[in-house]
């Protein structure tokens, strides 16, 4: 595990603490729905995935980097045999805590998404990935993996925020003020200076990398994925939905 991942991965766990949108457990009624057939499920942070994507969801889910309580336990009210992995203990446990709850059986499992080699070859139907992926320094790894694991024909469902998020400072953005500072690519281990860096493993902020479209797509189908579908949503925060239309994108993919 590399220092920025050990450093999100206490980031993670103090999230919890701070009941961050992506740590908040599913609720009774998304989890009744589940049991009647009818999902909802997030992969961006607003709306649900399209009913189209859901059908589309197999009998062996592994919930990738989602943690948090929300999709593993939905996924298992709606029948389905679900692996949670996500590099936060914290996360893993409001999945624990949530399927105990509802009486559902789930399995967690802790590591990053870089490395799924507890895995094994072809044992999922489906992959589903909520926004995560700009925690990791390269997607090439986590790409390759989730072929390992999925089936022929296995399908992978994932969020990304769109590059141009990270072009802001992040201070004035809280004060409502766009203020342009990055150029892009980003990356928390290289655009920030070393104090900056220490600033933020102090207060156990998330490290963060905004990857190009480029990467994402040559990625992808260097990984030997296909793209099916797609659609794009806001970031629920006004001053850059007013700014940006387009602010994360979701994929369907399949193994091809």
């Amino acid at each position: 595990m590399q220092d920025y991942e050990k450093l999100n991965q206490s980031a993670w766990d103090e999230e919890v603490r701070r009941n961050n949108y992506w740590t908040r457990p599913a609720d009774k009624e998304s989890i009744n729905l589940a049991r009647s057939g009818q999902l909802r499920l997030t992969l961006t942070p607003d709306g649900f995935m399209p009913e189209s994507w859901t059908r589309r969801i197999g009998t062996d889910v592994l919930a990738l980097a989602a943690g948090g309580g929300q999709q593993g336990p939905v996924l298992a009210a709606s029948g389905r045999n679900v692996t949670v992995c996500d590099i936060s203990q914290a996360q893993l446990e409001q999945d624990r805590k949530t399927a105990a709850a509802y009486g559902l059986d789930l399995r967690t499992v802790n590591t990053s998404m870089n490395d799924l080699t507890m895995l094994e070859d072809e044992s999922f139907d489906t992959c589903i990935n909520p926004v995560s992926l700009n925690f990791v320094s390269g997607l090439s790894p986590v790409f390759r993996e989730v072929r390992r694991i999925l089936r022929p024909e296995g399908v992978f469902m994932f969020g990304i925020a769109n590059p141009v998020m990270y072009i802001f400072d992040v201070k004035a953005l809280e004060r409502g003020k766009m203020k342009i500072r990055y150029t892009l690519p980003f990356s928390s281990c290289t655009s920030l200076s070393d104090r900056e860096q220490r600033k933020m493993a102090e207060a156990k902020d998330t490290f963060e990398f905004s990857h190009t479209l480029g990467s994402v797509f040559s990625s992808l189908f260097s990984a030997g994925f296909v793209i099916e579908d797609a659609y794009t949503s806001p970031s629920t925060f006004e001053p850059v939905d007013s700014f940006i239309q387009d602010c994360y994108l979701a994929f369907l993919c399949v193994r091809s």
